[in-house]
């Protein structure tokens, strides 16, 4: 592994505006938090939601969690401020919403760069749009560039159901197949993905159900609107004991001397390649990351 892995599963949008729901960041056992100066904001209210950032991010003693800040479009009055503040306080990352092109990404990154930003403030992308969707290989290609500062998209599941007209099913039917092409363009792109979020927090079912698949669709993690709802995200997309225990057997198998070189082994009767080798290790890698 040449980076450290950074866990993503359970990633809690909080309102700028709202003091009670910023005043419990420290509390919180997310992976990741977004502040979020778009959706949840008022216009009226958005340049006091900015000028929080100082005072949550600023001079902070370094987070158990990532934070992220969820950005104003760069073409909007607020935009280019609210990518400005949340570099000279250093924030983790910013949330882009409305991702259409790479254009979108690299007129961020040129902000961040022109700003003397540091390279550790990285740039997640909502995608959220039709065109988003008819363009997403190109966008993913950004993250094989670390000039580009790309780390993470984050699926808008709400905004393509209203901009597609789709029927909201409790089972995703007609979701699937994008959530599946974004997955698909993460991967090819290094990058790592999140699922959309679950409307009703009040419904926990639902929500382990929504994990579990978005599990086992390759995500990296959920998207979160209540703190209710972060245990059961950690859990959904943490390896489970046998998961770990069978990664570990396939990294001893391989470490043995008479294993040593070989390209394929044999392990509990089933063959085993250098590639299963790398998944294992990345896995052990999460689950030392998280405590699992």
């Amino acid at each position: 592994m040449t980076e450290t892995y950074r866990p993503r599963r359970s990633v809690l949008y909080i309102p700028g505006s709202n003091d009670k729901a910023l005043a419990k960041i420290a509390s919180l056992a997310c992976d990741a938090i977004i502040i979020d100066l778009e959706d949840a904001v008022a216009p009226a209210d958005k340049v006091a939601a900015r000028e929080k950032l100082a005072g949550i991010l600023g001079g902070r003693p370094k987070w158990r969690c990532e934070m992220i800040v969820r950005v104003n479009a760069l073409s909007s009055e607020w935009g280019l401020d609210d990518v400005l503040a949340a570099a000279k306080v250093e924030a983790d990352g910013i949330l882009l919403p409305k991702v259409v092109r790479p254009r979108d990404i690299l007129e961020a990154g040129d902000v961040l760069d022109d700003n003397f930003a540091p390279d550790t403030v990285k740039i997640w992308a909502m995608i959220e749009t039709p065109k988003a969707l008819l363009n997403i290989g190109a966008i993913a290609e950004l993250g094989r560039d670390p000039a580009s500062r790309l780390a993470c998209f984050v699926s808008g599941t709400n905004d393509l159901i209203k901009e597609t007209g789709i029927l909201a099913t409790p089972d995703r039917r007609y979701l699937m197949p994008w959530l599946m092409q974004m997955v698909l363009a993460a991967r090819a792109g290094g990058l790592d993905i999140l699922d959309g979020v679950t409307n009703d927090f009040r419904d926990l079912d639902a929500l382990a159900r929504e994990c579990a698949e978005a599990a086992a669709m390759g995500f990296d993690g959920k998207s979160l609107i209540h703190p209710a709802q972060i245990e059961a995200a950690n859990r959904a997309f943490a390896p489970s004991p046998e998961a770990v225990a069978a990664a570990r057997a396939v990294k001893e198998a391989f470490a043995l001397a008479e294993n040593a070189g070989k390209g394929v082994i044999a392990l509990n009767g089933k063959m085993v390649e250098r590639l299963h080798l790398a998944q294992a290790e990345k896995l052990l890698a999460k689950a030392a990351a998280i405590g699992a």
